[in-house]
């Protein structure tokens, strides 16, 4: 199993980042170099505990379908998504929210493994461990900016 941490300090309350991080509408936007769309399950708005979104996009050159399962919810310190439907043999993401010297601090832990055995596993060593780690970046650039976007 593949484990991706990453932090980012917000300057923002700890409510405003929370909900931006389960917003569909921000993931959207956060993705538009891999032409996702949400084509079922919750497709706009703020994610709750038990709903589910199914992904659509494209990676590496192939379209592909993700559905994921918000499983815990514990506002505005954490929540979890699991894929029950995807590429992935298994996909686990853990977001987990907390205020320090008047931020908020955003820590992910994202945990997969991949399909295919050993091809799987070298492909994930040779690419897309990285990948992962800068879609994840990227997406928690564009919640940073906008929690902290005044007006």
């Amino acid at each position: 199993m593949t484990k991706i941490e990453l932090t980012t300090v917000i300057d923002a309350p700890i409510e405003r980042c929370f909900d931006l991080a389960r917003s569909i509408d921000l993931h959207l936007r956060s993705t538009g170099n891999t032409k996702e769309r949400a084509i079922a399950g919750r497709t706009t708005g703020l994610i709750e505990k038990g709903e589910t979104v199914t992904w659509e996009a494209v990676h590496f050159g192939i379209k592909q379908q993700l559905t994921s399962r918000i499983g815990e919810m514990r506002p505005p310190y954490y929540f979890s998504d699991e894929m029950v439907k995807g590429a992935f043999k298994s996909l686990y993401h853990e977001h987990y929210f907390e205020t320090l010297s008047g931020k908020t601090e955003m820590s992910d832990v994202f945990m997969y493994e991949t399909p295919l055995g050993v091809l799987g596993s070298l492909f994930d060593i040779l690419v897309l461990k990285r990948y992962m780690r800068g879609f994840l970046e990227q997406r928690n650039a564009v919640i940073k900016n906008e929690a902290e976007r005044k007006g």
